[in-house]
């Protein structure tokens, strides 16, 4: 499996970001712009947490298993593989929602006079700061999954060179 990059998941936010600030203002324009549902927050943090978790616990497992402490419990290598899709997808997905909410958000930051509006763009807000936190645990988990160098050909050389 390739790397999730940086560069990718910026580049899918700011589209997303550009592309929601002009349909809000366009939505805007011709009625009235949809909510930004409280919800949206709370469930991409609830992500980031079952994400943060599934690493500490790969982690755990791993550093158990090579400090070879009795009873210690290895890590499948097909649940560690399901565990990093679901990371690498839920980055791609956190960037899109975070990147969406994050337009909207500075679209309704002109019109903050409005209570509900204001409501609106705190929950974009937050709805920005959960999917970057949602990314971040899982670069971790991508971190916490990735195989360590095959480093046998430099000493297999210098094993035969001896």
């Amino acid at each position: 499996m390739k790397q999730l990059r940086i560069r990718t998941l910026a580049g899918l936010f700011a589209i997303a970001g550009v592309l929601s600030w002009a349909g809000a203002r366009l939505w805007d324009s011709i009625g009235t712009l949809p909510r930004v549902p409280l919800a949206a927050p709370i469930v991409l943090a609830v992500i980031a947490v079952i994400l943060l978790a599934t690493a500490l616990s790969i982690r755990a497992r791993l550093r158990a298993q090579r400090e070879r402490r009795p009873g210690a419990k290895g890590v499948d290598p097909l649940m560690a593989a399901r565990a990093l899709v679901f990371g690498q997808a839920s980055a791609l997905v956190a960037a899109l929602v975070a990147g969406l909410y994050g337009g909207t958000g500075v679209f309704l930051l002109e019109r903050l006079d409005n209570p509900a509006r204001r409501d609106q763009a705190i929950y974009a807000g937050f709805s920005v700061l959960t999917g970057i936190a949602v990314i971040a645990a899982a670069l971790f988990l991508e971190r916490v999954c990735k195989l360590p160098e095959d480093d046998d050909e430099d000493h297999g050389g210098a094993a035969r060179a001896a």
